[in-house]
């Protein structure tokens, strides 16, 4: 296996996420491998190929180097999985169809006798195409920017009942933006995405709210790669891989957020989880401080609230999009909604409760001197309203960490 070369193949790749799944599969020696058009052709003559996974913009470039190229991939018109044989031969496959249609079963997205808008036009587009029309799609639209269905007439397609995103609009880093609103699509039964990094992008945080069965495309990008690790090795691998690697995974990147009043003990449990994790901390107060370069009491004195509120939106949008981090908020983050959807996106939080009595108020603004339980009756709904769980902080701090982490483990994955 060391001597031959396994990897992903594309132009940009800093956002994979390839490696830890095949090398979870089996195939330590996988790697990146960035290439320019031009170099292509050189590269897949190479006869030291074992296996490679193609990503955009090569899943159609490629085609034309490869000797035998699978039926079903030609009908679809992109590959993503190369194996050179021992005849010398270079042979492709499409195994995004096998993960495209575990993405939809898993979610329970069925493209049955309904209609399906496709946002993209590119080689996962194709996919999609396809696998939508073979799971019995009645009709199957395709959304680009400059075809005949654009985004300037999406009105015409108001009555689709599946919304596939193929495009890297809302992908890490540009996360907060959706291809189109949900709104125009009061029909929609279904919503599949292929960006897998945020976990949640702005169009599942849509569906999510309108209770809509959907999906990101980790579960894609997991099961396409058992098939391609097939075709590698020429062995089967149990379908319960796909399970056990995406919960893997998920509990790798997935965020461990808490919220709560302010002296509820967020800072100490979230030290106290890192020593335990070995995760970074992010304290989105220490951010705040460091960017003004004054104390949050100053910038509460010299701007008042809105001052410090502002700073906090934006470096709680900055902090939502890492991956497999702590982040700890203030105490009147969940003041403003719109601090919902980053800290969400990629993260399971945790409201911290302690005994009101126990606060202190010390070198808190907003605490000193107020009434803490009129405090407490206003933004105990919005806590509520962010949540994911409740974590009782009333034993010692290495207890409250503990627990935390045991529920992490034990969902995160899902």
């Amino acid at each position: 296996m060391d001597e031959k070369i396994y990897g992903l193949l594309g132009r940009r790749l800093g956002h994979s996420w390839s490696v830890p799944i095949h090398t979870a599969l089996g195939c330590p020696g996988y790697r990146l491998i960035e290439l320019e058009p031009e170099a292509l052709p050189a590269f897949l003559a190479r006869p030291d190929i074992g296996g490679l996974n193609v990503t955009i913009p090569y899943k159609r470039d490629v085609m034309p180097l490869c000797d035998v190229i699978d039926e079903a991939a030609l009908a679809i018109g992109s590959v993503n999985t190369l194996v050179r044989r021992g005849d010398g031969k270079l042979y492709a496959w499409n195994t995004d169809a096998a993960g495209f249609r575990w993405m939809a079963e898993r979610a329970g997205v069925s493209f049955q006798g309904r209609k399906a808008v496709i946002l993209g036009s590119g080689g996962a587009s194709l996919t999609a195409r396809a696998v939508a029309r073979r799971m019995g799609a009645r009709e199957v639209v395709v959304i680009s920017r400059s075809g005949p269905d654009n985004y300037g007439n999406l009105d015409r397609h108001a009555d689709a009942e599946i919304v596939v995103n193929t495009t890297p609009v809302g992908m890490y880093p540009n996360t907060g933006v959706s291809p189109v609103e949900l709104a125009r699509f009061p029909r929609c039964k279904g919503v599949l995405d292929v960006v897998y990094n945020p976990r949640r992008t702005a169009l599942l945080l849509q569906a999510e709210g309108l209770g809509i069965p959907c999906s990101d495309g980790l579960p894609m990008l997991v099961a396409q790669a058992k098939a391609a690790e097939e075709h590698f090795f020429g062995k089967a691998i149990p379908d319960s891989e796909n399970e056990r690697i995406l919960a893997m995974l998920r509990q790798e990147t997935a965020n461990i957020v808490l919220i709560g009043m302010p002296g509820s003990g967020k800072t100490v449990v979230g030290a106290a989880l890192a020593e335990l994790t070995g995760r970074e901390a992010i304290d989105i107060d220490a951010r705040i401080v460091a960017r003004a370069g004054r104390s949050i009491p100053e910038i509460f004195a010299s701007g008042g609230e809105a001052a410090f509120r502002a700073l906090e939106r934006e470096e709680t949008a900055s902090a939502g999009k890492l991956s497999g981090k702590i982040i700890l908020t203030g105490g009147g983050v969940i003041k403003d909604p719109r601090n919902y959807a980053p800290l969400h996106q990629n993260g399971r939080i945790y409201h911290l409760i302690r005994d009101l009595n126990a606060l202190p108020t010390e070198g808190r603004p907003l605490s000193q001197g107020a009434d803490l339980a009129a405090m407490w009756a206003e933004r105990a709904p919005l806590y509520a309203r962010f949540r994911d769980a409740v974590t009782e902080n009333s034993g010692t701090v290495d207890e409250t960490a503990a627990a935390i982490w045991r529920d992490f483990c034990e969902n995160s994955g899902a």
